[in-house]
């Protein structure tokens, strides 16, 4: 279809054959497929919206755009969706076709990944789309093929249902955190002095007989850190795999008594700490989303961070927090306030990490201002856009703890 008014009225059809109706339910359907938050009272708005704006297809598409994009990362999936389904009446027939058990393949025209399996009718409710949500799951069926793809795969390009997938595998990856010894100390075979008062309790057990001396030893404890992650525009979906990532790696199942504290920052600074005190991930990601107020605005880094010198300095503790500045470095504010603010920071921190999504890129320099600022003051750049640099993630950071700070 090219928009013309023959097109348009294949798309619309009329009021005696209530086309319009369900080639919107269709379009909608499509445009959650890909991400998109779209529920039953979007939809209903958006038929009344039409009926107000008429056919014209500018008209069309701004007040749909209006009503199902709610960030400006999704404005173009929107797009592409919509140009792909005013351009060929059978996309429209093979998007309704999701209920049944069979549908033709879509066209093969080239979209972004979420656009094209949103187009796809594998996606059904019936009998097929059950299997293909099954095939989905983790499970040791997968092929290594399938697994080393998706481990390399960066996490911008992945289509909305492997997204979903390499989310979950993130929540897997382990994040051993470096220790100290602590000023605590605790009952053990090693120390200077004496612990008098578990060597009496272990003796009362024997009948009197203090059979061995135990010591005061210093506790080892894994070293606090503070995250910062960045959710501007660029960076919405990597913060969204990050902050699963984090959650599920530093759990107090797997590290007790780890101090971690996590903000989001873009035009502002929010505490995610109410949010990481859910013990389910999921239940995490949705706290988060609610609790964060410009995920997919702009960066302002150094004014974040002034925010963070003035009301939340308490989380730095000792000059002994790790810090992870998880950010592209595409900052808008002024570099000379980001530049005295990353200066206190790195005073104030342990290490002052910098992870970085654009690091896929071979040839890729901090060549901006904010980026150029930040590279100056961090310790170490180290990339997290897919699953292989998590995994390395660990590693990286023992290497980088053991090297004298520069």
């Amino acid at each position: 279809m090219t928009g013309g008014p023959g097109a348009r009225a294949s798309w619309l059809g009329d009021a005696r054959t209530g086309k319009l109706a369900g080639n919107l339910v269709g379009f909608a359907r499509a445009l959650r497929r890909a991400g998109l938050p779209v529920d039953a009272g979007r939809m209903a708005l958006a038929q009344q919206s039409l009926a107000l704006v008429g056919l014209a297809r500018e008209d069309m598409a701004a007040a749909l755009e209006a009503i199902f994009v709610s960030n400006a990362c999704d404005r173009t999936v929107f797009r592409e969706m919509f140009d792909a389904y005013m351009r060929n009446p059978e996309v429209a027939q093979q998007l309704l076709a999701q209920l049944l058990p069979r549908a033709p393949m879509p066209s093969a025209a080239r979209h972004r990944p979420r656009v094209q399996e949103a187009l796809s009718p594998r996606h059904g409710a019936g009998a097929e789309g059950a299997k293909v949500q099954q095939e989905l799951q983790l499970d040791a069926a997968m092929s290594a093929s399938a697994r080393h793809r998706l481990r390399h795969a960066d996490f911008n390009q992945l289509s909305a249902s492997e997204y979903q997938l390499v989310q979950r595998l993130a929540r897997d990856i382990a994040l051993p955190l470096p220790h100290y010894r602590s000023r605590r100390t605790r009952a053990g075979e090693r120390g200077v002095r004496p612990h008098w008062q578990a060597s009496l309790q272990a003796a009362a057990r024997q009948g009197g007989e203090m059979l061995r001396l135990l010591r005061r030893e210093r506790r080892r404890m894994p070293l606090p850190w503070l995250a910062l992650v960045d959710v501007s525009g660029s960076m919405e979906r990597y913060a969204r795999l990050l902050l699963a990532f984090l959650h599920a790696a530093t759990s107090a199942r797997r590290h007790p008594g780890l101090r971690r504290q996590v903000l989001s920052f873009g035009t502002g600074l929010c505490d995610l700490g109410p949010a990481f005190a859910e013990a389910d991930t999921d239940a995490m990601l949705l706290r988060a989303n609610a609790a964060i107020e410009d995920f997919g605005g702009g960066t302002r880094l150094g004014a974040s961070l002034g925010q963070l010198r003035r009301q939340h300095a308490r989380h730095l503790v000792g000059r002994r927090t790790l810090v992870l500045l998880i950010s592209d470095g595409l900052d808008t504010g002024d570099p000379a306030e980001l530049d005295r603010e990353l200066a206190w920071l790195r005073r104030h921190s342990a290490r002052l990490l910098w992870l970085n999504p654009l690091l896929r890129f071979d040839g890729y320099a901090p060549l901006a201002q904010g980026a150029s600022v930040l590279h100056r003051h961090a310790h170490a750049m180290l990339a997290v856009h897919n699953l292989q640099a998590l995994e390395q993630l660990a590693s990286h950071l023992a290497r980088l703890l053991a090297a004298p700070a520069r």
